[in-house]
């Protein structure tokens, strides 16, 4: 796991250590120092810990004058007994919500097992932004991840399954991507489906 590190094509547009309204502006990362680890194994040391033990992320790129992001997961997302969604509502959706951020892509990709608890963290997370149109998006979620979302009845709160996974976001601009999501979120909206 220390090989896949966040994608990093994006960095010439944003660097979320360099923005002042990231809850990661100022953080220091070392190419060679592995520290942070996803349960015996080590991650890359470009990936960014939130309070969880067991997921971590990276903030990939944030329009504020629109009002998007996108981020990068990797791990164990376990809200049953580490309360995962209360450090992703909390240390980071909230922060990026006061700073204008209603429309939130989340990449799965390397979301290795979801294991689900109470809704109220997503239910507060929708409650938030729907109202300014915004939305939550789990994109590339694994199926056994997906099916376990469902189970913990997630599907009422985040987008996810079915249109939402699969995408090949890397190689795409951020802003092609955030207009391919908006209107796929359209479509979803109308009750569409390819």
């Amino acid at each position: 796991m220390h090989d896949i590190e966040p994608y990093y094509k994006w960095r010439d547009q944003y660097i979320a250590s360099e923005d002042r309204k990231s809850p990661f502006f100022g953080r220091d990362y070392s190419e060679f120092t592995f520290t942070k680890k996803i349960y015996n194994y080590y991650i890359h040391p470009q990936w960014d810990e939130f309070g969880s033990h067991t997921i971590y992320m990276k903030i990939l790129y944030v329009d504020y004058n629109l009002g998007y992001c996108h981020i990068e997961l990797i791990g164990e997302w376990n809200d049953c007994l580490h309360n995962d969604i209360m450090f992703i509502k909390r240390e980071i959706a909230d922060h990026l919500y006061q700073n204008g951020i209603r429309k939130f892509t989340l990449f799965c990709d390397n979301v290795l097992n979801f294991h689900g608890s109470d809704n109220s963290y997503y239910e507060e997370w929708l409650d938030d932004i729907a109202e300014d149109g915004g939305w939550i998006c789990l994109v590339n979620t694994q199926d056994h991840v997906e099916m376990e979302m469902e189970n913990a009845e997630l599907q009422y709160y985040v987008n996810f399954g079915g249109i939402w996974n699969d995408i090949s976001w890397q190689g795409k601009k951020p802003e092609n991507l955030q207009l391919m999501i908006e209107g796929l979120m359209s479509q979803s909206a109308k009750g569409l489906s390819y």
